[in-house]
């Protein structure tokens, strides 16, 4: 399937979700599976169907350093544990568009480039907006609930530390220190995440992304 194709579909069947809030949207996956890619490209075949759509991350939900890296910088359970605030993403975003909230929200807490807390505005969303978040571990228990349908990217280890080596290695300071931290903390991080969760047995739908131009809509 074309990728053009498989937006529009994944656009209708967002669209087709029926609730007397904004609905939210997970987009799940180990690290660089394609999840900011499919999210970025989702919101403009959602606003065509008329849906706002409220673009937001979990890499603005970062712990502070202290706390990420606590276990250790090359920990993979302090990358799976450690990394993220869910208790901010839900009170701040998760919950407000859920059944119960006022639909005041904020996109971000946290800037982890500069290692600082972020005051983001707060906004209001229309009821029948979109919610299209991106991110690591977001089929994990404490957030389950919080999503109206969740997408699993299902890419290959090996395909996606090719990618993020050449994402990541100016910011790592090389390919060679890029696939250290990989190979040593986020790729076994993500293993623990599989193993405990089985992420793509819980998603509504799985797309296989290894051929990033003719992706696959597994289920």
């Amino acid at each position: 399937m074309n990728r053009s194709k498989l937006l529009s579909r994944l656009a209708e069947r967002i669209d087709n979700v029926r609730r007397s809030h904004p609905i939210r949207v997970a987009i799940d996956g180990v690290d660089a599976a394609g999840k900011t890619t499919l999210a970025n490209k989702l919101v403009e075949p959602l606003e065509a169907l008329g849906r706002t759509v409220i673009r937001a991350s979990l890499d603005r939900f970062h712990n502070p350093a202290a706390v990420r890296y606590r276990r250790g910088p090359e920990s993979p359970e302090g990358f799976y544990r450690d990394s993220f605030d869910y208790p901010q993403l839900i009170d701040v975003l998760l919950r407000p568009l859920g059944p119960d909230g006022d639909r005041r929200f904020r996109r971000r807490v946290y800037d982890f480039k500069v290692d600082s807390t972020v005051e983001a505005p707060l906004e209001e969303s229309p009821v029948d907006s979109i919610l299209v978040f991106d991110g690591v571990f977001l089929l994990r228990p404490e957030l389950r609930s919080y999503w109206d349908l969740s997408i699993f990217v299902r890419t290959g280890f090996e395909v996606c530390l090719e990618r993020a080596i050449k994402r990541d290695r100016k910011l790592f300071g090389g390919r060679a220190a890029a696939r250290q931290r990989f190979e040593r903390r986020y790729q076994p991080g993500q293993r623990l995440y599989l193993a405990e969760v089985d992420p793509e047995r819980r998603a509504s739908i799985v797309i296989d992304n290894n051929d990033f131009e003719r992706p696959v809509l597994v289920g």
